[in-house]
């Protein structure tokens, strides 16, 4: 069995911790990176399909930091599905493991669009979600990342998506 978890990232100068946006899992929340810039990388775990959990609220937790925010919750270490916030351009969501992810909502990869924008335009809501954290990034790559197989893992597609986002470590 692979993982199954969030991890929330967000730009801010105090921990995550200390938003009522995750007020509903403060207490589970462990921080697992501070990256270059003030990005904080948090990490929430999740049962064996635990898809109900409510990790709260994106668009609250970018309001409340004034700036960009996103979770993934990875299934099974073969997917993730990726809700990002920011304060002037709204959310989007996206998910990494295509193929797979389409097995756990019971249809192909066309059915996903029902659900997820298409990897060429989560790239560009992408590329503005990063410009409102004061990152400079083009399309092309992150768009790479969005249409790449979870492999070896999703946790780890999910971290290249984020060095492609300019969210790097330190």
């Amino acid at each position: 069995m692979g993982y199954w978890g969030y991890y929330v990232v967000a730009r801010t100068g105090r921990p995550l911790t200390e938003f009522d946006a995750l007020d509903g899992v403060r207490e589970e929340l462990t921080l697992l990176e501070e990256r270059a810039g003030q990005w904080q990388v948090w990490e929430c775990p999740g049962g064996s399909g635990d898809r109900t959990r409510d990790i709260g609220s994106m668009n609250a937790l970018a309001a409340q930091t004034g700036a960009p925010a996103l979770f993934a919750y990875v299934m099974d270490s073969r997917c993730a599905v990726i809700e990002a916030a920011a304060p002037d351009s709204g959310t989007w969501t996206a998910c990494l493991g295509r193929a797979a992810a389409a097995t756990f909502i019971g249809g192909d990869e066309r059915a996903l669009e029902d659900y997820f924008l298409p990897p060429r335009d989560a790239a560009e809501r992408a590329v503005t979600w990063a410009a409102e954290g004061g990152l400079t990034r083009v399309a092309k790559p992150l768009a790479d990342v969005l249409a790449a197989p979870a492999e070896p893992s999703a946790e780890e597609l999910f971290f290249r998506f984020l060095d492609r986002l300019g969210v790097i470590a330190r």
